[in-house]
């Protein structure tokens, strides 16, 4: 769980000033975030040398959600917060959409030039580029670096590291485009709120 919660929540290392930023770069992914509407595909995570694979949906704005392939966990993004549920332990930690990666891709409005991320370097390479960015003011905390496919552009991948340098990638593929989601999909079904001396309360 705890790995997992990382990829979300650790964000953003100091950098270097002489770190090249080529703003054509940062206005294609800009103008592209902002042309979706809803995606849907397959995402591959590594970290620490382990692999978990599973489904990644997105609709804008707000909403996201990860199925975990061989692990009992959940995430879900409902437009305000983003919930890690663990359904093994049917526990559930929560944290605001704003804090996490997920939430600046998910913005109703995005803009990469004066919101509260700030995009200290671009990289290019034959078929894709790539922008490393982080939290305003907040650079000792890591960074997160966002690949996209050059043409079309598309989202490809990000990785986030940690202060302590700890790297966690996640990859995307079979991504197609989706708006049409059930009435609840990006809300939990079911999740342990609180203990109480009868039991444990759950909500539906």
């Amino acid at each position: 769980m705890k790995k997992i919660l990382s990829v979300f929540l650790s964000l953003f290392v100091s950098f270097s000033a002489f770190a090249a930023v080529d703003k054509n770069l940062v206005l294609n992914a800009e103008k592209y975030l902002n042309s979706i509407t809803g995606l849907q595909g397959d995402f591959i995570q590594t970290a620490n040398g382990k692999n978990e694979s599973g489904t990644f949906s997105m609709l804008r704005p707000g909403r996201v959600r990860l199925d975990y392939k061989n692990a009992p966990i959940q995430l879900i993004a409902d437009g305000k917060d983003l919930y890690f549920y663990d359904k093994s332990l049917d526990q559930i930690t929560t944290v605001p959409l704003t804090s996490t990666p997920a939430g600046i891709l998910v913005r109703k409005n995005i803009n990469l030039q004066t919101a509260d991320m700030n995009v200290f370097e671009t990289q290019t390479d034959k078929n894709t580029f790539t922008l490393k960015m982080n939290l305003k003011n907040q650079e000792g905390l890591g960074y997160m670096s966002v690949v996209f496919d050059k043409s079309p552009v598309k989202l490809n991948s990000w990785s986030v590291v940690d202060a302590t340098s700890n790297k966690t990638d996640v990859s995307f593929k079979n991504l197609v485009n989706k708006t049409e989601f059930g009435k609840h999909y990006f809300q939990l079904s079911r999740h342990k709120t609180i203990n109480t001396n009868d039991g444990d309360d759950f909500y539906d």
